[in-house]
């Protein structure tokens, strides 16, 4: 049995679906594959930690595939716990989303968790196995390369080719507290990067505690260098000290010692 019908199996079994879609890939994909089943809605939660360009396409999804969206406020900026950044910052967040999720619809909340997640670090796994919610992706026995794959077959070209972007407040590194104002300038450094070097481009913007770090896989060349320029004339005019570019590296904000 192929990828797709797997996961057509997984979601048959709900009347109602609620998918809390982020604007990844793996969201996004799972809510076109959602989308037609009877009741189902998207939700997508706004906030500093949501970059504009997630909003935007999810919007664009939703307006072409007639999804039905609600856009909601999460109120994670609300709960001092997630303020303060802790190395386990993603339960509250996801603690206040599911929540949110559960008091406005009815039936199976559903996240895009793949397989690959589960050997993740994801405090967030905790939060959604507190609300109950399901992970269709797990239970087709689907990864990441698979929802890539999901993505080409059905035609959603500027899905499969798009980068993990985790929430802009996931680059603040550990006991940092989150401030909007960093999450904005992570927010823009990254997309003037992309601007630079293509929308695939893998790009991290750290907020540490001895500076800024800009992060990049894959490209040493003259791309870096002026990624680079471009990281340290916005830390100029916001003044930031940066403290250079680096190679890629996955949760490299997360200190776990710390916790």
């Amino acid at each position: 049995m192929s990828a797709l019908a797997r996961l057509r199996t997984v979601l048959s079994r709900h009347d109602r679906i609620a998918v809390a879609v982020s604007g990844g890939v793996d969201s996004m994909t799972l809510a076109h594959v959602a989308h037609g089943i009877g009741g189902t809605v998207m939700i997508h939660a706004i906030s500093a930690a949501v970059p504009a360009e997630a909003t935007a396409r999810v919007r664009r999804h939703a307006a072409a595939s007639g999804w039905r969206l609600r856009i909601v406020d999460a109120g994670e900026f609300g709960d001092p716990r997630y303020r303060e950044n802790p190395v386990n910052r993603c339960y509250f967040c996801k603690q206040n989303l599911y929540k949110t999720i559960r008091d406005l619809c009815d039936g199976a909340v559903m996240s895009g968790t793949n397989l690959d997640d589960l050997g993740d670090f994801r405090p967030g796994l905790t939060a959604a196995k507190e609300q109950g919610v399901v992970h269709p992706y797990v239970e087709a026995r689907i990864g990441k390369d698979d929802v890539y794959g999901l993505a080409r077959a059905l035609g959603l070209g500027d899905l499969h080719r798009l980068p993990a972007q985790p929430c802009l407040a996931s680059r603040i590194e550990t006991d940092i507290r989150v401030e909007a104002a960093d999450l904005a300038f992570v927010d823009a450094v990254e997309s003037g990067v992309r601007r630079l070097l293509g929308a695939a481009t893998v790009v991290r913007c750290r907020v540490t505690h001895g500076g800024v770090v800009l992060e990049l896989d894959g490209d040493e060349g003259p791309g870096a260098t002026r990624a680079a320029t471009l990281a340290q004339r916005l830390c100029d005019a916001s003044d930031r000290a940066f403290l250079g570019a680096r190679p890629y590296r996955q949760g490299a904000a997360f200190l776990r010692g710390t916790a």
